[in-house]
C-alpha cells in the first residue's frame, strides 16, 4: 500500500550545541535556548542523542528539554537500561533506536533487524505501551527494512552516510538504493525518516528522489553552517531544500 505524505519535516539535532557547551564547562551556549530558537526559526522538531558518557547531550538535558519542546521531540539512542528509564520517564514524541556500542564516536551502521528481532520487538513493545512513536535506524538492505516491520516499529530511519559520500562522484548511483528502500517502506506501511551527513549540497536531491520521506534529522552540517550564516537563515535554507 502506498501513502501520500506532506512536505518532509526538518528535525534539528542539537548535540553539537551541547558539545560546545561541554568543551568549556558551564551553561553556555544554552541547549534549552538553542532548541527554542530552532523552533522559533522554523524547525519542525528537535533531536538529541544522549550517549552513555554524556559527552554532548546529557540525560539531564533530555529531562529539561521535554517540557520546552513544542514541536516534536525525538530522542535517539541504544536501548540500554538507563536509556530506557530516561525515555519512559520523559516520554518524547519519538524514540529512534540506534545500534551504537557505548564507545562509538558517531552512528555508523544500521540495525540487523533480523538478527536483533527479539531485542527490538521487546523494546518497541514497551515504548508503544506508553504511546511513544518508534523508529529504527537501518541501512538500505531490503531485508533489514522488511525486518523492521516484523519488529513492530512505526518508522525506519535510513542511514544516509553512503549517499553523502557517493553523491560527489555519482549522485544517481548513490541515491538508487535509497529510492528502492523508500518505496519498500511505503509498501509495507512504514513511515520513513532519514539522517546522517545530509547537508545543503545533497539534501534537495535526496528529498526529491526518495519517496514517502516524512522527516530528516540533521545536526552537524546544519550547526556548522549556522556558524557562518546564522541559525535563523540556516534553518530556512535547509527547509527550502525540502520543498
Amino acid at each position: 500500500m502506498l501513502f501520500l505524505y506532506e512536505m518532509t519535516k526538518l528535525s534539528v539535532n542539537i548535540n553539537k550545541i551541547a558539545s560546545l557547551r561541554n568543551a568549556r564547562g558551564g551553561k553556555l551556549p544554552s541547549v534549552s535556548l538553542a532548541a527554542q530558537r530552532c523552533e522559533q526559526f522554523g524547525a519542525d522538531g528537535i533531536t538529541v542523542h544522549p550517549r552513555p558518557d554524556e559527552r554532548h547531550i546529557t540525560y539531564l538535558d533530555v529531562e529539561e528539554l521535554k517540557p520546552l519542546v513544542k514541536t516534536e521531540f525525538n530522542v535517539e539512542g541504544y536501548p540500554s537500561e538507563r536509556f530506557m528509564e530516561l525515555v519512559m520517564a520523559t516520554k518524547p514524541h519519538q524514540v529512534t533506536l540506534v545500534p551504537d556500542p557505548p564507545g562509538v564516536l558517531t552512528s555508523n551502521a544500521g540495525w540487523d533487524t533480523v538478527g536483533q528481532k527479539n531485542l527490538l520487538q521487546d523494546v518497541i513493545g514497551v515504548l508503544k505501551e506508553v504511546g511513544i512513536r518508534t523508529s529504527i535506524f537501518v541501512d538500505t538492505e531490503l531485508r533489514h527494512v522488511e525486518g523492521a516491520l516484523a519488529c513492530g516499529t512505526d518508522r525506519v530511519e535510513l542511514y544516509t552516510e553512503s549517499y553523502a559520500v557517493g553523491y560527489v562522484q555519482d549522485r544517481r548511483e548513490a541515491i538508487a538504493p535509497f529510492v528502492t528502500a523508500g518505496k519498500l517502506a511505503g509498501e509495507l506501511g512504514l513511515g520513513l525518516n532519514a539522517g546522517h551527513d545530509l547537508n545543503l549540497d545533497n539534501l534537495a536531491f535526496f528529498a526529491e528522489q526518495v519517496p514517502n520521506l516524512l522527516e530528516v534529522s540533521i545536526g552537524h552540517a546544519l550547526i556548522s553552517d549556522a556558524l557562518y550564516l546564522g541559525l535563523d537563515n540556516t534553518i530556512q535554507l535547509y527547509k527550502r531544500q525540502l520543498q
